[in-house]
């Protein structure tokens, strides 16, 4: 009697982006706790330069939180996929390297569900490699907005509050806000230091 496969044999990649404090990591736990459920096997993955909330856990600002492993680069998340894993849950993508595409690619190639979560803008409102290659070769793509604090309109922007010329300054409350088109402003944080 041949063994039945209880998930699909054909991989996809899908990324889930949009600004700081749009849920971005909240819909990325959702999607893997809903696999789990289904008794897929699970692995998650996050970049070691992320260690706000904790080294062995992704978690969002509404502190909702998932297990999680630490890795250096998209080589080394790529090397430590299991070949029985179904879904691949990857937080803070614009984090990763140049190669998080191509071992996205890799992992769907092989089968896997790929789901990678983060932002598509850096502080100054440009596309945040490598988010834009991955939503060219995404399957699918689902835009989270935020409110913004000055306004509450729908927000895409994510405002640096503190001065840094560091494309790349980890951090959350207090360092960042979202904003909308019309309230942010890339040089605010540049300006409020001087």
């Amino acid at each position: 009697m041949d063994e039945v496969r209880s998930t699909p044999s054909h991989g996809w990649i899908e990324v889930i982006t949009g600004s700081m404090f749009s849920g971005k990591s909240e819909e990325l736990i959702r999607r893997l706790r809903r696999a789990q459920i289904a008794r897929q096997k699970v692995q998650i993955f996050k970049p070691l330069i992320d260690d706000r909330f904790g080294e062995d856990q992704i978690v969002s600002h509404s502190d909702m939180r998932i297990a999680s492993q630490n890795v250096r680069n998209s080589d080394e998340l790529l090397r430590r996929v299991d070949d029985d894993t179904d879904v691949v849950g990857i937080d803070e993508g614009q984090f990763f390297d140049a190669g998080l595409p191509g071992a996205c690619n890799a992992l769907a190639n092989r089968g896997k569900r790929v789901i990678v979560a983060g932002l598509d803008q850096d502080y100054l409102g440009r596309p945040f490699e490598p988010m834009p290659q991955l939503l060219a070769i995404a399957e699918y793509i689902t835009k989270t907005l935020a409110i913004c604090v000055v306004c509450g309109d729908p927000a895409n922007h994510t405002q640096r509050l503190v001065a840094s010329s560091d494309r790349v300054l980890v951090g959350a409350t207090g360092m960042y806000e979202a904003r909308c088109r019309h309230c942010f402003d890339p040089h605010l944080a540049a300006v409020e230091k001087v």
